[in-house]
């Protein structure tokens, strides 16, 4: 590190978790993010300022006016860019010397597979499940760590699937696809604008703590955030060895 990144990191430097060893490997890390909505903003913000060396941005969509009330890395003048770049130009304010690719695509299973294979670790903010479906088998066959969010209302929810360890449960383990239930839409059921910003804040804290090695956090755990009453809980996510995506 050259003295400007000593100055800009030195507050993480300081944390002896952390040091320069980690500040290095963030520094060198790449990360990918799936959605950069209410979700992907906060985290690519706290990514992007924390010196994660590199970020690829996946999303199709463009920025609408109705999205400006919780997704923060956007603003009034992006409204018609596509969120991707509308990201990227804000991520570039907020530190330079990240890279980052911008796809405003939907990607296929081979796409995914070839970014998934690319990045040390996965953030899944996306907002429907197929989605979040697709990218947890691939994070499983390529033995990624998934970071996933979810926020809807005032309910959210983290949960971290480290597949470089074995017998992780995955994301089907949890939310069974045959067994989920109707999808709420935030265009049509709301969402408390500061509950994605702390969901989204967690994953970026998980994401971070994966690329340190440190071991404390979400793994094989899901906490519920109820932003209503100000509540959260954790709870043990088990291996379900009849999992139609990982069991054996």
């Amino acid at each position: 590190m050259n003295d400007q990144q000593l100055l800009r990191y030195s507050r993480h430097i300081l944390l002896k978790e952390i040091g320069i060893e980690a500040q290095q490997a963030w520094l060198d890390a790449k990360v990918l993010i799936i959605g950069l909505g209410g979700l992907g903003s906060p985290a690519a913000l706290y990514l992007a300022a924390s010196g994660v060396g590199h970020l690829t941005l996946c999303d199709d969509d463009t920025v609408e006016l109705s999205n400006l009330q919780r997704q923060i890395i956007h603003r009034t003048q992006s409204v018609g860019l596509t969120k991707v770049a509308s990201a990227h130009a804000e991520l570039h304010e907020v530190n330079p010397e990240v890279a980052c690719v911008a796809l405003a695509t939907r990607v296929d299973a081979a796409q995914l597979n070839e970014l998934v294979t690319q990045a040390d670790v996965v953030l899944d903010c996306s907002d429907n499940f197929a989605t979040r479906y697709a990218v947890n088998r691939a994070c499983l066959t390529h033995r990624k760590p998934l970071v996933s969010g979810a926020a809807i209302q005032f309910d959210g929810q983290v949960s971290v699937f480290d597949f470089r360890r074995d017998e992780v449960p995955c994301y089907n383990c949890l939310f069974p696809e045959d067994t989920v239930a109707a999808e709420l839409r935030c265009a049509t059921t709301g969402v408390f604008a500061p509950l994605v910003g702390i969901i989204g804040t967690m994953q970026a804290a998980e994401a971070l703590k994966l690329l340190a090695g440190i071991e404390r956090g979400l793994s094989r755990k899901l906490l519920v955030c109820n932003a209503l009453d100000m509540t959260m809980q954790r709870s043990t996510v088990s291996k379900d060895f009849a999992c139609a995506v990982c069991g054996c």
